[in-house]
């Protein structure tokens, strides 16, 4: 089932939290939702789920706009938020019956659909405990449960892996891969190797806007266009990191360069991304820029284009504008 969203724009009175975002996700995707703080994504998340009106554009769900029907389009979808919305004083089993009352899931299928939640996420066991007494990677597993009992064709989770165990990250990795294959999911998360190992495509966002929306591998081959290398030099006496940016950007065949970090007033290191032409090695005339300002150089590396790289280049970029 797809999920298109057209000219989204969201104002929190006079603040701007996303501006004009289109994508359509197709049935069968599993689409990561990336950006750094403050970039809009939870906000896109709750629009999409039909917890929060927009303030223009439209999202359709299975070709149904949501602000139309919003009974029709929410039973369509599951959806585990950042804060997982549990009831602690319930137990397991009386949490789960109670929202598959409120998603309508029939009585005749209700007790089998219970079973499969309960199976999926280990869970049997401990039906009959209250939620209050679980731990947090127990309470997160109920979460995900409530997310799908009703069966639905769209799945929206936030930051799902949140308390998990890594045994148990390895576990959600390999249930949502096949999750992905009869129903559309999207997965807002910060951690950038989990979406990467599992989605199919990505949607990096910062300040509300959409920086790029291409399958991984398709990021990675543009990515690969430049050579990437990471530099750290001991921070020079009166020299800022902009003025040492300056430097750098001027030697021939540096395309841009990013600060790895901010540097605050203990910090005794400036360090950079810096991305050059493809086939161009800068990495001696970076050498003789330290010689040359007697610059002491800690560290020089060659960098490999992980998805990590991509939206540090994305979003660092975006985020000074």
């Amino acid at each position: 089932m797809s999920v298109v969203v057209k000219h989204l724009t969201k104002y929190y009175g006079a603040v701007k939290a996303i501006e004009n975002l289109s994508f359509e996700i197709r049935p069968g995707e599993v689409v990561g939702l990336l950006g750094p703080n403050g970039a809009g994504k939870t906000t896109t998340v709750r629009i999409v789920t039909g917890f929060m009106s927009a303030t223009s554009g439209t999202v359709e769900v299975g070709g149904k706009d949501i602000k139309k029907y919003p009974h029709e389009t929410r039973k369509m979808i599951g959806y585990l938020p950042e804060e997982n919305p549990l009831y602690f004083d319930m137990d397991i089993i009386d949490y789960l019956e109670f929202i598959a009352e409120l998603q309508d899931v029939p009585r005749s299928d209700m007790k089998r659909r219970v079973k499969y939640v309960l199976d999926t996420f280990q869970l049997h066991e401990m039906k009959e405990r209250k939620i209050g007494q679980l731990s947090k990677g127990y309470r997160q597993r109920v979460g995900l449960a409530q997310a799908l009992i009703q069966d639905p064709k769209v799945i929206v989770f936030d930051e799902p892996t949140n308390g998990l165990d890594p045994n148990q990250v390895i576990e959600f990795r390999k249930f949502l891969s096949n999750l992905g294959k009869d129903k559309t999911v999207i997965l807002s998360s910060h951690a950038l190797a989990e979406v990467q190992a599992v989605c199919n495509r990505v949607i990096i966002i910062g300040k509300g806007r959409v920086l790029a929306d291409a399958p991984i591998s398709e990021l990675q081959r543009k990515f690969v266009g430049k050579d990437v290398i990471s530099i750290e030099i001991e921070k020079p006496d009166g020299v800022t990191l902009d003025a040492a940016q300056r430097l750098i950007e001027q030697i021939p065949h540096v395309v841009s360069v990013s600060p790895l970090s901010t540097v605050s007033d203990g910090e005794k290191v400036f360090r950079f991304y810096i991305d050059s032409q493809k086939n161009a090695d800068v990495r001696k005339q970076l050498m003789h820029l330290c010689s040359e300002k007697n610059w002491s150089l800690l560290s020089l590396q060659q960098q490999v284009v992980r998805i990590e790289d991509i939206f540090h280049q994305l979003t660092v970029g975006k985020e000074k504008q």
